[in-house]
């Protein structure tokens, strides 16, 4: 199993769309690369760590039954499948999981349950050598290899305690399930102790999401048990697991090829979103500054509101390109400085229409993104534009971006008007909650700026015009 450790285990909205959590989950799927060398403090806790292992283990294989097979050709057949199997990783969860359980069951039986646990260290280490070789992860994590070996001691203590090994048996199902749990249990306390020996703290666990990588071991267990009854009067026999772990590494590779595809497509869409985001800049700076700044806005507000990673993906693209059907607009209209004509501002209003053709002829995730940005205009109580849309009928990203959009324009310089300081905007925000603003997003919103430091306000001038955005 492993956890995405050594186990076997500058604008505004290019900073925000890098911290996306969807690209950051999968970035954190990719393997693992380890060539530098353990800083002291980790070396000094893997070594602890690997030391107390072996303090458990050597006793462990020295006083342990002798029951099981103990020919050199079997101990090696052993520690190399093991090593083969290590090597194949597979994304699980917060980490990645591999499917040694194909060998470790029958390991308990076809050999002394107490020598499993220095086999297996044997086996990881052996497992690593290509990468060590090879650069791609430091020498001195052979360290950690040994200290990952401690989820080995818990199943082989409950095996020389329980007196098994040798052929398996249905009727050891409850001693099976004892072992598996403290497999389990063993695997945490070592990954725990590592953490709190380099941290100096216990580490909070994600048990949530390593729970899925401790899944895998749990589905693998009982085909290894099929493997161990395979493997009785024929210790080699063993080696018929390889097939299925050669698939799931077929199915890994698979899955991580389609990942990559995945992330470049992302890439390749927040490239686009970005070049119009210049591009409106270039056109109009306000409305570009204006929405890098409605961007870090909502994407505080967004997890407040309960978002997934994909309706955060769409609100960053959302906010950032609410205003991009502006370039079509005349830009004696967007930089008026009084008041607009009924013509004009039917002109302006057509931004949002204008926006979601330019988005929908992108395609894929930007054609949805245009859809929000086409209601980026509408009201709680039905009086927005363009599609009179109210309250639950608005995409939740429109209508946080409508409330930040306001916002925003109230606190900034305006072609008709200075800043309104904070304290109006925010009595603003508070009179049109449940009319123009959808009363959680007000709510969200005035809860992140009571967070922040309050910034100085705008010396008051004369301020002519309607206090929210057109």
């Amino acid at each position: 199993m492993g956890t995405g450790t050594d186990r076997n285990n500058g604008v505004a909205p290019r900073l925000a769309l890098e911290r996306s959590a969807g690209v950051q989950r999968l970035l954190s799927q990719g393997r693992p690369q380890l060539p530098e060398r353990m800083l002291s403090s980790e070396l000094r806790a893997e070594m602890i760590v690997a030391l107390a292992f072996i303090a458990a283990a050597v006793p462990l294989a020295l006083f342990s039954p002798r029951v099981g097979g103990r020919s050199p050709g079997l101990v090696l057949l052993l520690v190399v499948l093991y090593a083969v199997t290590s090597r194949i990783e597979f994304d699980v969860g917060a980490g990645y999981g591999v499917p040694t359980q194909l060998v470790f069951v029958p390991m308990l039986y076809a050999m002394p349950p107490g020598w499993v646990p220095l086999l297996v260290a044997s086996g990881i280490v052996v497992g690593k050598i290509p990468s060590y070789l090879g650069g791609s992860r430091s020498p001195d994590r052979a360290v950690a290899a040994i200290a990952n070996s401690w989820h080995a001691v818990g199943p082989a203590t409950v095996f020389v305690l329980a007196d098994l090994g040798g052929s398996p048996r249905w009727s050891q199902w409850p001693f099976l399930l004892a072992a598996l749990g403290a497999q389990l249990a063993f695997d945490v306390a070592g990954s725990g102790a590592r953490e709190w020996l380099r941290l100096g703290e216990v580490p909070k666990l994600p048990l949530r999401l390593l729970g899925l990588v401790y899944l895998t071991d749990v589905c693998l267990s009982p085909i290894g048990l099929a493997v161990a009854f395979a493997a009785v009067g024929h210790p080699a026999a063993v080696a018929i697991s390889l097939p299925l772990g050669g698939l799931l590494m077929f199915f890994a590779r698979d899955r991580r090829a389609r990942m990559q595809a995945v992330l470049e497509l992302s890439r390749a869409y927040r490239g686009t979103a970005l070049l119009l985001g210049d591009v409106v800049e270039a056109d109009d700076a306000y409305t570009g500054s204006h929405s890098r700044d409605v961007v870090e806005l909502v994407m505080a507000i967004g997890p407040k509101m309960g978002l997934d990673e994909d309706q955060l993906r769409k609100l960053e693209f959302a906010a950032l390109l609410h205003d991009v059907g502006k370039i079509a607009i005349p830009n004696e209209i967007i930089n008026k400085s009084g008041p607009l004509t009924d013509e004009e501002r039917a002109v302006i209003e057509t931004h949002t229409v204008v926006g979601e053709a330019m988005l929908d002829n992108v395609g894929g995730v930007l054609g949805e993104v245009g859809k929000i940005v086409r209601s980026c205009h509408e009201r709680h109580d039905g009086l927005g534009y363009p599609d009179g849309l109210a309250r639950e009928s608005i995409p939740v990203e429109a209508r946080i971006v409508a409330c930040c959009d306001a916002f925003n324009a109230m606190t900034t310089d305006r072609p008709y008007r200075l800043a309104l300081p904070l304290a109006v905007a925010l009595d603003e925000l508070r009179t049109h909650r449940g009319t123009q603003f959808d009363p959680r997003v007000v709510d969200c919103l005035l809860e992140v700026v009571a967070e922040d430091a309050e910034p100085p306000e705008p010396a008051v001038a004369e301020r002519a015009g309607s206090h929210l955005a057109a």
